[in-house]
């Protein structure tokens, strides 16, 4: 297992080179100067100069990605030309958000779809099993950027229950910063109703990011579960007079599981990227719009730097996933 780790941890080296070659490349296609979206209308011949050699993007492409790699080894990720920020001390201040935001999206979507994927499987056929997979069809269908904005119409302008932007509510809390709001406020300020507010303004932007995620783990549940009911060890279990939810964790459930946990470890990946249309839509400070904001401003280096990290943390989501299968179902092995 420690081989396996290793020789795949070994893997991200080739995996990030690639995708620092696409990267390189493909933000020098991006139309625009990032010295000119910096410096707007007072920018001039003289201080476009000036701006480019001091950030190096007068350099040839080959020499400014070798710069930028050496950097890296030293850990020095660059610094943003929109706001003069170091890159790595910008992801890490946003971060948080995203992590709070893609971890409640997926309890959301794996509470509810493992439970309807299972009891759609087990009515197969029934109006039931036709409602669920009517719904999850759905749950992929419709954009998100409509769900989002029918959520916060529904629930915060016309029903009032919820509030449909930021992390916390600025006028209660002005002192307070970022990071993980869920945690600081139980554990750091010991304020119950910190935390309660902070659930609040999760809730609508977690039910709107969760929504697809949810669709295909419904999906995945219910075929994974239907293939191994068919089995001749659950149908022997069965002729043993086992009890029935003995029978479903045991034997269904934990030899269905390797589909649905793939799936949900690539959900979980795709969205630690921050979802863009989400975090614009509630203003959620995290990476998606960060990222978003750094293409409208061609700022190269958040592009890069922030790609870069999001990748990383992809793939080393899918290697805990890859490890979970050897736990979960022991004929699985790694050598």
């Amino acid at each position: 297992m420690l081989k396996y780790i290793a020789r795949r941890l070994l893997m991200l080296i080739p995996i990030l080179l690639g995708v620092s070659l696409v990267l390189i490349g493909f933000v020098h296609l991006l139309p625009g100067d990032p010295c000119a979206s910096m410096l707007g209308e007072h920018a001039t011949v003289e201080k476009l100069a000036t701006c480019r050699h001091s950030y190096g993007l007068d350099l040839p492409i080959w020499q400014q990605y070798v710069d930028y790699m050496g950097g890296l080894l030293h850990g020095d990720m660059g610094v943003s030309t929109s706001t003069r920020l170091p890159v790595l001390d910008q992801f890490v201040a946003r971060f948080p958000a995203t992590v709070e935001l893609t971890f409640a999206a997926m309890l959301f979507a794996v509470g509810a779809g493992i439970p309807l994927g299972i009891a759609a499987a087990k009515r197969a056929g029934s109006a039931f099993d036709t409602a669920a997979t009517i719904l999850s069809l759905l749950g992929i269908s419709i954009p998100i950027f409509f769900l989002g904005l029918l959520l916060a119409y529904l629930f915060g302008v016309w029903l009032h229950w919820l509030p449909t932007a930021g992390r916390i509510d600025l006028h209660l809390y002005p002192d307070v910063g970022g990071g993980f709001l869920l945690f600081n406020s139980l554990v750091i300020y010991h304020d119950p109703a910190m935390f309660i507010d902070v659930v609040k303004h999760l809730i609508l932007p977690a039910l709107a990011l969760g929504t697809i995620p949810l669709a295909y783990i419904v999906r995945i549940t219910r075929s994974s579960v239907l293939e191994v009911l068919n089995e001749d060890y659950v149908r022997t279990a069965r002729a043993k007079g086992l009890q029935q939810r003995r029978i479903d964790n045991r034997h269904v459930l934990r030899n269905a599981l390797v589909p649905i946990v793939t799936v949900i470890g690539l959900q979980t990946g795709l969205l630690m990227g921050g979802a863009v249309l989400t975090e614009t839509i509630f203003s959620w400070g995290g990476v998606g719009s960060w990222l978003f904001q750094a293409v409208v401003n061609n700022d190269f280096r958040v592009i890069e730097s922030g790609t870069l990290i999001l990748a990383t943390i992809f793939v080393l989501v899918n290697l805990v996933v890859d490890v979970s299968y050897a736990f979960l179902n022991p004929r699985i092995r790694y050598s």
